[in-house]
């Protein structure tokens, strides 16, 4: 009892950031024209027939972000979008090429599934693939673009590979076909090629991280240098302070558009010169001119705006999310022990499903992480002493603040949340695997208790977000759990903790609930073998009666019921407590109730190993009334 099934992240693949400066989900807004009619999907299409290379790239720009909202993917599929901008990929302009493996990526990341298995069975992977060649061997660097002056940074080749590979990743999560097609055409030395990019383009690097989950398939000559490769990026990657970068970032962006804004000016005002000194012919010439040079304008305000600082920053957040989380699966063990809760939110089911998807004949391409315990242990120590446990604190306020006054920067406080719940996650695993001296001793485990109440416990006039209650509840019961272990004292105030029973009693999520219990469970088995602890075991055996009786959740009311078997088991406090709160009576007329609820309920809702749990829970709530009844009669 008391343990919660350690959580793994598959790291899909997020929206394209072709079309989405401004957009935080798959729910963007419809794209309208400047009439404000909406653009039907078929003109959409047709336009990516057109012989002109900017309204292809504009056609492919609107449909990535049209995609983004689920009610329209089903028109598009219906009128083979994905055969129409398949071909798209190997066009001959490579912006068109970029904005339609956005188009496609996005298209991936909101349809789901079934829309990712659809795309394979029209062949989407032969033209992607044919365009990760040309890619990785640098067959495009030749092909001219109109507009390459005025983008002379830009490298295309490579931006075109990231869309590409962040596509090839959620086909492979979705299946099992493209699966069996990446290992048929040998994709993983192109995945490889654009790991290597790392110290130039960092987004290219992030995208190709897939690499560590399919390491089983590197050649065995060449597999230790990759791992070493992927493990250097993570810690290069986690030493960075986000916060710092973002406030840097946005410095840079606000130099550049006063320096565009200047530049605008100065060129306005010699085109006015010149204007001045032109005859009478050729001013009536210029209207003709000037309405062209609008109407290429127009095309272009349609396309997504470039934001390199955002994306830059961005990118950061997601390596940092991407590292954490490959290093959380590296501590999770594959099989849950027998004695494991399920407590499994709708997103872990989801993986699970996922995961057991991908098992095919030719090969599971999301491998499991197993590394013996030495490398293991060697890879967490070198990380935790500071990397990982620097992002378990909140953002950067001062990064918070320049992201939240800003439409095109609010996303990335979502991301920089999202950090912090993977470093409490990431904190989570790494307790499950070290012992007490790898973690640093009793001095440090006292120090990170501290640590983690002061997260938990401060900042109480914004709203906690459940998945930040879960990452943080999750790892501070297994700290406490540790500590009670070795007899270390904790540092949770009676304060803190009717705080945090109050948090769980509100919250609708079944871990964040379970953790809670379990961790006044911990706390009150520790206080029962103290002196003068009575009161606040009462208040703590009155929270857990409450839940064992009326949280309509099964797991949580035998979660509950185990932390009461732990709490009261010995010591004249906790029979005294007992005592006061009528511990054994309630526990009597409840016993029925739960056993009843368990025949009613029990197979409809819960797993057999949810059973099996609750069978060992209804057993020991029967020896433990026993218990109870014979310590009254002395």
């Amino acid at each position: 009892m008391g343990k919660t099934r350690g959580r793994r992240f598959l790291n899909r693949a997020g929206l394209s950031p072709l079309a989405t400066s401004e957009v935080e989900d798959c729910d963007a807004g419809p794209m309208e024209c400047e009439n404000g009619d909406s653009i039907g999907t078929s003109e959409l299409l047709e336009k990516l027939q057109s012989h002109c290379p900017e309204v292809r790239e504009y056609a492919c720009a609107s449909i990535s972000r049209l995609v983004q909202q689920k009610q329209i993917i089903p028109s598009f599929l219906q009128k083979n979008a994905v055969r129409c901008l398949g071909p798209m990929l190997l066009d001959k302009s490579l912006a068109v090429r970029e904005n339609a493996a956005g188009a496609l990526r996005n298209l991936s990341a909101c349809g789901g599934f079934e829309v990712c298995d659809d795309m394979v069975s029209k062949d989407i992977m032969t033209p992607l693939v044919a365009v990760l060649r040309e890619c990785s061997s640098g067959l495009e660097t030749s092909v001219e673009l109109d507009r390459k002056e005025q983008e002379p940074s830009k490298n295309y080749v490579e931006d075109i590979a990231n869309e590409a590979i962040n596509l090839l990743w959620n086909l492979c999560e979705s299946s099992s076909r493209a699966v069996s097609l990446f290992n048929k055409e040998c994709c993983l030395d192109l995945v490889l090629r654009c790991l290597k990019k790392f110290p130039t383009n960092v987004e290219l690097a992030i995208s190709a991280g897939t690499a560590w989950n399919i390491k089983d398939k590197i050649p065995s000559s060449s597999q230790a240098d990759t791992v070493n490769a992927i493990l250097r990026i993570f810690s290069e990657t986690l030493q960075i302070d986000a916060g710092e970068i973002i406030i840097q970032m946005k410095e840079t962006e606000v130099q550049r558009l006063r320096d565009t804004a200047a530049e605008i000016e100065t060129e306005e005002a010699i085109a006015g010169l010149e204007d001045a000194a032109l005859d009478e012919e050729v001013m009536e010439e210029a209207p003709q001119k000037s309405k062209v040079n609008k109407k290429h304008m127009d095309i272009s305000d349609f396309l997504p705006p470039k934001n390199e600082e955002v994306k830059q920053a961005s990118a950061l957040l997601v390596a940092q999310k991407t590292a954490l989380e490959v290093l959380v699966n590296v501590c999770s063990s594959e099989d849950p022990s027998d004695d494991e809760w399920e407590e499994l939110s709708s997103s872990d089911e989801s993986d699970i499903s996922l995961e057991n998807s991908l098992n095919v004949d030719s090969g599971l391409l999301l491998s499991p992480l197993c590394l013996s315990a030495e490398v293991r242990s060697a890879l967490i120590n070198q990380l935790i002493p500071k990397k990982i446990l620097e992002k378990t604190s909140f953002p950067n306020s001062t990064a918070v603040d320049v992201c939240a006054k800003s439409p095109s920067w609010k996303v990335l406080i979502r991301k920089m949340n999202t950090v912090q719940y993977r470093a409490l996650t990431c904190l989570h695993s790494i307790l499950s695997v070290l012992d007490v001296e790898s973690l640093g001793g009793t001095s440090a485990l006292q120090h990170l208790a501290q640590h983690l109440s002061e997260i938990l416990f401060s900042q109480t006039d914004t709203p906690k977000t459940e998945e930040f209650m879960e990452a943080i509840t999750c790892a501070v019961r297994t700290l406490l759990q540790i500590m009670a272990s070795q007899n270390i004292s904790q540092c949770m105030s009676p304060e803190q903790l009717i705080s945090l029973r109050e948090a769980g009693i509100h919250c609708n999520n079944i871990s964040v609930k379970v953790n809670v219990v379990g961790i006044v469970g911990i706390t009150g088995s520790v206080l029962a073998k103290q002196t003068d602890a009575s009161e606040t075991l009462k208040a703590i055996g009155n929270f857990l009666l409450e839940v064992a009786t009326n949280d309509p959740c099964l797991v949580v009311a035998g979660e509950a019921l185990d932390a009461i078997f732990d709490v009261f088991a010995d010591g004249k406090e906790s029979e005294k407590a007992a005592s006061e709160i009528k511990l054994l009576q309630t526990l009597k007329r409840f016993q029925p109730v739960f056993k009843m609820k368990m025949r009613k309920e029990g197979k409809a809702k819960y797993s057999p190993e949810q059973m099996c749990v609750l069978d060992n829970v209804k057993m020991n709530l029967r020896r433990f009334i026993a218990y109870q009844e014979v310590m009254e009669k002395r």
